[in-house]
């Protein structure tokens, strides 16, 4: 198959693109490196069936493309830090970018396309744990706005193509997903956590650390996108991604102290504004339709990505 990954060069594209590299599909990268990184390709480069297009997908000319089998369309800031330093970048990504992609796959004939939504369109959600058919409670004008909303209207505008023009999407709503190449300072909890504890610094929580999330390890998030890209006939749409254990961020500073060994501190800072209480989603569907939940438990996930970190970073 021939698969065109945009945002390749991120934690999940990087990770995507070696998972069909291995199965012996073509596989095209484009990305601009605002957020993504280099080395995260850089083994990909002497593969035949291997090419990157270093490029912004708002502004990228397509139609230089030929066809694809799938496309998967990644290209977003995606941690707090990066969108709040990339504002007007991310709500572009996840609009005209999403639009380019979708004309090009109706123009190439594309079969279909797979979208990165996120959690992030449940914002300080109500229902806990969040399903698909959760609308959300999400401020519109806010520092946060500029990634939940456009993820949101990246929604908005796969729902017209696919009942106007009968566009074959499917839309991930991702949770937060950790592991091997990950930035260093991409402001994500886990990272936050484990650069700190590494460098011998306090380990920062922001607000009372009661607020709760859930660690999807990278390698269950490139099955689930796999499984949602490769099915012939989704009964639905959108589909939650993610692991359904949750964890209060205070324990999950306390599991990183012990895994890494390290005598650094535990110190609270003020809370970020609408930063969400509840974060845990229903994956019903992903195990109905899919087969497919998450196998990677949350210990030896990190154990994995404090070794990525000591290797890549040299700490």
């Amino acid at each position: 198959m021939k698969i065109l990954i945009t945002g390749g060069a991120g934690l999940i594209g990087s990770n995507l693109s070696s998972h069909y590299l291995n199965k012996g599909d073509s596989v095209t990268v484009i990305d601009n490196f605002i957020t993504g990184q280099r080395k995260n390709i850089e083994k990909f480069k002497e593969k035949p069936d291997f090419s990157f297009i270093e490029a912004d997908t708002t502004t990228f000319d397509f139609n230089k493309l030929q066809q694809f089998d799938i496309i998967y369309h990644l290209a977003s800031p995606a941690s707090p830090i990066q969108y709040k330093k990339h504002p007007l970048k991310t709500l572009l990504a996840n609009s005209t970018g999403t639009k380019n992609v979708f004309e090009f796959a109706l123009k190439s004939k594309t079969k279909r396309v797979v979208i990165a939504s996120t959690s992030e369109v449940y914002g300080d959600p109500l229902e806990h744990p969040q399903k698909e058919t959760y609308f959300g409670n999400v401020n519109t004008f806010g520092e946060r706005s500029c990634y939940d909303e456009s993820k949101r209207f990246a929604e908005a505008l796969a729902y017209t193509y696919i009942y106007k023009f009968k566009l074959d999407i499917r839309i991930a709503r991702i949770f937060n997903t950790y592991g091997p190449n990950m930035e260093k300072n991409d402001g994500r909890v886990i990272s936050n956590f484990i650069v700190q504890a590494l460098s011998k610094r306090p380990l920062t929580i922001y607000g009372t650390g009661k607020q709760t999330r859930s660690f999807c390890y990278v390698s269950d998030m490139v099955s689930g996108l796999y499984q949602l890209g490769n099915i012939k006939t989704p009964k639905h749409k959108i589909m939650n991604l993610g692991n359904p254990t949750e964890i209060n961020i205070l324990e999950l500073a306390k599991i990183i102290q012990q895994l890494t060994k390290t005598s650094s501190k535990i110190v609270f800072k003020p809370g970020s504004e609408d930063d969400p209480k509840k974060r845990l989603p229903d994956i019903t569907l992903a195990k109905k339709l899919l087969k497919w939940s998450p196998r990677v438990d949350l210990k030896p996930g990190l154990l994995q990505t404090i070794k990525y970190f000591k290797e890549r970073f040299e700490l």
